[in-house]
């Protein structure tokens, strides 16, 4: 097993970095550059035309090895890396396809937010039905009609009514995915939040044991396509993972902690991406309470760093990317102590 775990991020990484080498003088020749925001930071401006989508790489990587070295595992009968691929997969199409209406339109605004919203709804419930169909999500086995939902760190699990837990489901996979979208905001600062997620989620199927091989494999593979997509989007980023990514990443993660039945562990896990979504949600609320101030000097909070807020220290991006891979480090270590009694 560890084997496996080792040779699919490998290989994803090799998939990920010779795409790159590939793929960024492409885009740079058919000018598919991203737009940048004129009301964010003004040293930022310097990055129009970077090349976006550059998510397609660590894609690339993940659907190699889970044809590959995920095969093995297909012939035993356990397709869970491919349903979380897919899942994954149908929000990176969302993200394509409003990467590409931003890129046609020539500015920094492509699928309004409710198309993506009712989209993303959609698939998170069917999602969430197909777990179900195929036993991933268990029925409760002391009420009817219900399902078990695990609590990290007391290692109990309570009953929730199965209508309930759906909408729950919903409402944290839209919110989950849409977080990281937040996070892809400064060079590599996505891309390295969430490594230590994708570690935290393949060092469980090395412990769990062989039974979750198949996300333990598809982890591996983001982690090892992360990393050889850091080589062009670490700072100065040659290019921008862009919605394609970021909304891919994001059902990733989700996906990835409904399949191993623990979704709750988003809590701590994903708790850079809940702080940048927060910040978001803060500053609006303020916004519009003060009619026209600001609680953030600009948001979310990698912005409010990056220009001064609080401390008057001007966050460089490289810096902002070893502050959240290390917080996000951390709290993948206390979620994996949290989690780890479940089994």
């Amino acid at each position: 097993m560890t084997i496996q775990l080792i040779l699919a991020l490998v290989i994803s990484f090799c998939v990920a970095a010779g795409t790159g080498a590939k793929l960024v003088p492409y885009l740079r020749k058919i000018k598919a550059g991203q737009e940048i925001r004129k009301d964010g930071p003004t040293w930022h401006m310097g990055k129009s035309g970077t090349p976006t989508m550059g998510g397609i790489m660590f894609i690339l990587g993940a659907i190699v090895v889970c044809l590959t070295v995920g095969f093995k595992s297909m012939l035993e009968g356990d397709f869970t890396h491919i349903i979380v691929l897919v899942f994954a997969l149908v929000f990176g199409i969302i993200g394509f396809i409003d990467d590409y209406e931003k890129l046609r339109k020539k500015q920094n605004l492509g699928l309004t937010a409710k198309q993506k919203f009712l989209l993303q709804l959609v698939v998170a419930i069917a999602f969430i039905y197909l777990l179900r169909l195929c036993g991933i999500i268990n029925a409760s086995a002391t009420k009817a009609h219900c399902i078990d939902l695990y609590i990290p760190f007391v290692n109990v699990s309570i009953a929730v009514n199965e209508i309930i837990y759906i909408i729950f489901a919903a409402f944290v996979i839209v919110g989950c995915v849409n977080a990281v979208n937040i996070t892809d905001g400064v060079d590599g600062l996505c891309s390295g939040t969430s490594l230590p997620v994708f570690l935290f989620y393949t060092f469980m199927c090395f412990f769990w044991g062989k039974e979750y091989l198949g996300l333990g494999i598809f982890s591996a593979a983001i982690t090892g396509g992360l990393i050889g997509f850091l080589l062009y989007n670490f700072n100065p980023a040659k290019i921008f993972m862009g919605d394609t990514g970021s909304l891919f990443l994001g059902g990733a993660v989700v996906a990835c902690a409904f399949a191993y039945d623990i979704p709750l562990v988003l809590v701590t896990l994903g708790i850079v991406y809940i702080i940048e979504t927060l910040s978001d949600i803060i500053q609006i609320v303020y916004f519009k309470a003060t009619h026209g101030k600001r609680f953030f000097k600009m948001a979310p909070f990698h912005h409010h760093l990056e220009m001064g807020g609080w401390t008057g220290k001007k966050w460089k991006e490289r810096e902002l990317f070893v502050l959240f891979t290390c917080v996000s480090l951390v709290f993948a270590i206390i979620s994996f102590l949290g989690v780890f009694a479940k089994i």
